[in-house]
């Protein structure tokens, strides 16, 4: 590390504390950013094929030019009529299904998700809510209690249970689709049962439809069907979180509960809505909205503020304009190809899961039992760095691969992943 950025560290340490989150054994520095390229500052150019956040490109020009335009001009508080704003959250709707008509906004997924359970209880009198068993909704102190994919010092309530999701690689044991989405169903009709036993009613069910943490399964056909209809039945609601499936990132719909039959009844969006701007919310029938404000007055003083409403505009232009959700497909195609082709090449890796421009590689020993190999999933994200391409892991076991580059990614960047991720596969 050079000497500059060893100082920096040594100065973050001791005023951010020793355990605020970097990635990579060498800590990359980072200057500036253009699409899907980063910048250190050092001058080295790095291919990103992380960052969901600037989903449609590191500083895109027409997302700054709407930020600046719109900082030059007015931002203040939703409190009075702005036209912005409302354009915004009609356009953002009709984004949906009939049924989710009305948004709220916010400034980060987290308040997104906490506004969404506050909305869900007050809506149905209940209280437990069903999560997976490796998610992450956001770091509240309601949400780092219900966070199963890493240490908190918050223990899981008792309000709370948590469901084991599908993953056919590693669960199909012979099964079909029909008997293993009946047999992890099942798992959320215990859950409420054992929450109906202990006197709790459960308020809402609360997942992302891809699975993103939980390390990218290949969907289970009528498994997420069935665990809302469960839910609904037992007078629960359906909260989907849509920070890391959303924004046409699948390619085959703009969100990803559509590619399911289930339409959420609260829908919560984060990250990408901005392309870097701090902006968030959630969408949901106006009745509950309604219903829910009129109890609680809900206020988020910069939670979708003319700025925000702005860039988040831009942001829709950009996916309509350069018709993203196509390139998803196109490109996420091209690359699920080729890492298919990886997959023969390299016994490491021992599945290939894909979602449009979304795309994990399970690493497994040379065992019998493909067992999963979090130390070579490690070295390797550190091998791609050094080489110039960021990616990371996920997953129960933490071996699994992720990609999630920006959804400009080409396909002459996908040369680039796959040529620099065949060597560093050599290189294990």
């Amino acid at each position: 590390m050079p000497a500059d950025d060893h100082h920096l560290l040594e100065r973050r340490y001791r005023i951010m504390g020793r355990n605020a989150p970097l990635f990579y054994d060498k800590p990359v520095h980072l200057v500036r950013g253009e699409g899907v390229w980063l910048y250190d500052a050092d001058g080295k150019r790095y291919l990103d094929v992380y960052n969901n956040v600037p989903c449609v490109g590191h500083c895109h020009p027409q997302v700054v030019e709407a930020l600046a335009r719109q900082a030059e001009t007015l931002n203040i508080h939703t409190r009075y009529l702005h036209e912005g704003i409302v354009n915004y959250a009609e356009r953002l709707c009709a984004t949906f299904a009939p049924s989710l008509d009305a948004a709220m906004f916010t400034c980060t997924g987290t308040e997104a998700n906490e506004l969404a359970l506050r909305m869900a209880r007050y809506v149905t009198g209940g209280t437990g809510i069903i999560v997976s068993d490796f998610s992450y909704h956001g770091n509240s102190e309601t949400l780092a209690a219900l966070t199963t994919c890493s240490p908190t010092p918050e223990p899981l309530p008792a309000f709370a249970r948590q469901i084991q999701i599908p993953d056919p690689y590693r669960d199909r044991q012979g099964r079909s689709d029909e008997e293993l989405a009946r047999v992890f169903a099942s798992q959320v009709e215990q859950a409420v049962r054992s929450m109906q036993a202990d006197g709790i009613r459960p308020a809402a069910l609360l997942i992302d439809t891809l699975f993103a943490n939980e390390g990218l399964p290949d969907r289970v056909p009528g498994y997420v069907e069935q665990a809302v209809r469960i839910v609904r039945e037992a007078g629960g609601l359906f909260i989907c979180d849509e920070v890391q499936a959303g924004f046409a990132r699948t390619g085959d719909a703009m969100w990803g509960h559509q590619l399911t039959d289930a339409v959420p009844d609260i829908v919560t969006l984060g990250k990408p809505m901005g392309n870097g701007h701090p902006v968030a919310g959630l969408v949901a029938a106006r009745a509950h909205v309604d219903a829910f404000g009129g109890a609680a007055n809900y206020f988020n003083t910069f939670g979708g503020n003319p700025v925000s409403a702005a860039v988040a505009s831009a942001v829709l232009d950009v996916i309509e304009t350069e018709d993203l959700a196509a390139n998803c497909r196109n490109v996420g195609a091209y690359v699920r190809s080729g890492l298919d082709q990886l997959k023969a090449r390299h016994p490491v890796v021992g599945n290939v899961r894909s979602q449009g421009l979304f795309f994990g590689l399970d690493l497994v020993n040379d065992d019998a039992q493909n067992s999963p190999a979090p130390d070579k999933a490690k070295r390797l994200i550190n091998l791609m760095r050094d080489r110039g391409v960021l990616i990371s892991r996920i997953g129960r076991h933490d071996n699994i691969l992720k990609m999630r580059p920006p959804l400009v990614f080409s396909k002459e960047n996908a040369d680039v992943l796959l040529t620099t991720l065949d060597d560093a596969l050599a290189a294990l």
